[in-house]
């Protein structure tokens, strides 16, 4: 049987490809499909003591349950005493952590550089009775606003600005002040780095981005131990009824089975025209944590092991942008990132991010990286005339 897995190789743990093929995939049943299909089920035949799995579709979903299952196999492997929850977009997640955990009365430390909608999020938690302090993710500032704090969001790296922050360092504050600490790890993948092996409390990610990849799914989910606090994230869940549909959930697991050559190919490919973007004199502000002169290098390549498919960098104007995006062959003037075609958008647009008019946000994709490079170059040159 020749390229077969011997039983010692098999016994060090399954590889991150293997282990994504094979994620949450139940005990095979002869004539029976290897990954089931969609449940669409709103009810289940319940006779009796409700004691069983299923009862009702916003409680739980077998679609669902394999999903959460392959989740949780890559971002925390081997270890039992941990959930995931699925949900109906990234969003729905991080309110569910959000609000499940705060209350009136208590603080909450947010990055200022992060997801754009995070404003929006801290206006609502104001309207709560909630205290909320914001603080860069770079150097981290987060740190110094901590005091008193409940809980500590993190987002390493941030979106769209691409700093990092060291976050054993902020986990291991933060705990001892008694705060809990998520992390969102949605540029970065399970793949890219394992908030709970690194202390946090919660992992928490869009799936619609780079997990999924094929930008055809809106999903969320959180990753933590089993206890009190996930119980609450459960909770809010029901009580919310952020539930993802069944068919999102199916594809979504359909999806992860290739994250691993998705994210090989496309975190190669964002080096390749990071490095090409260095010294363009039509660039500033070039940031890609791969690059060993950015000014994250040093903490993410302590906590990562890989550094995302997301390239920042500036132009002189937003119309020079905005003549680059035009330029562009092989990229999407799209918003969202971590599919396997390229995308790259103006961020000033949207009026939620303190970036410069001419700030670009380039997702790449799994295009040939001579290919998508030279389209790049070939956009620059044409977009300075």
């Amino acid at each position: 049987m020749s390229g077969s897995a011997t039983d010692g190789e098999l016994s060090r743990g399954p590889g991150e490809g293997t282990r994504a093929v094979r994620a949450g995939l139940p005990e095979p049943v002869k004539y029976e499909p290897t990954l089931p299909g969609p449940v669409f089920a709103a009810h289940f035949h319940l006779p009796g003591e409700p004691t069983g799995p299923y009862t009702y579709g916003r409680d739980e979903n077998p679609t669902w349950t394999h999903l959460e299952h392959a989740i949780g196999e890559l971002e925390a492997p081997g270890q039992d005493d941990v959930e995931t929850l699925a949900f109906a977009s990234g969003m729905a997640a991080i309110s569910s952590v959000l609000f499940s955990q705060l209350k009136a009365g208590d603080a909450v430390v947010l990055p200022d550089d992060g997801y754009q909608v995070l404003p929006l999020v801290r206006a609502q938690l104001e309207a709560y009775g909630i205290e909320v302090r914001t603080a860069p993710t770079g150097d981290d500032a987060q740190l110094r606003v901590l005091d008193g704090a409940k809980l500590l969001w993190i987002e390493s790296p941030s979106n769209p600005g691409l700093d990092v922050c060291d976050i054993r360092r902020l986990v291991e504050a933060a705990h001892a002040r008694g705060a809990l600490v998520a992390v969102d790890n949605t540029l970065a993948t399970p793949l890219g780095q394992r908030p709970l092996e690194l202390g946090a409390d919660f992992s928490v990610a869009s799936g619609t981005k780079q997990l999924t990849g094929h930008g055809d799914v809106l999903l969320g989910y959180v990753t933590g131990r089993a206890g009190t606090p996930m119980t609450a994230v459960r909770r809010w869940r029901k009580i919310v009824g952020a539930i993802p549909g069944p068919m999102e959930a199916w594809l979504a697991h359909r999806s992860i089975a290739t994250l691993q050559l998705r994210v090989e190919r496309q975190n190669a490919t964002a080096m390749a025209v990071a490095e090409a973007l260095r010294g363009r004199p039509e660039v500033s502000g070039l940031r890609y944590p791969g690059l060993p002169d950015d000014p994250s290098h040093k903490v993410a390549s302590q906590q990562m092991r890989r550094y995302g498919c997301v390239i920042s960098f500036t132009l002189s104007t937003r119309t020079h942008a905005e003549r680059f995006l035009e330029a562009l062959r092989l990229v999407d003037d799209a918003t969202s990132f971590g599919g396997v075609r390229s995308t790259a958008e103006r961020r000033g647009r949207w009026g939620g991010d303190a970036v410069p008019e001419g700030f670009i946000r380039l997702s790449v994709g799994a295009e040939d990286p001579e290919d998508l490079v030279a389209d790049v170059l070939r956009a620059l040159e044409e977009s300075a005339r």
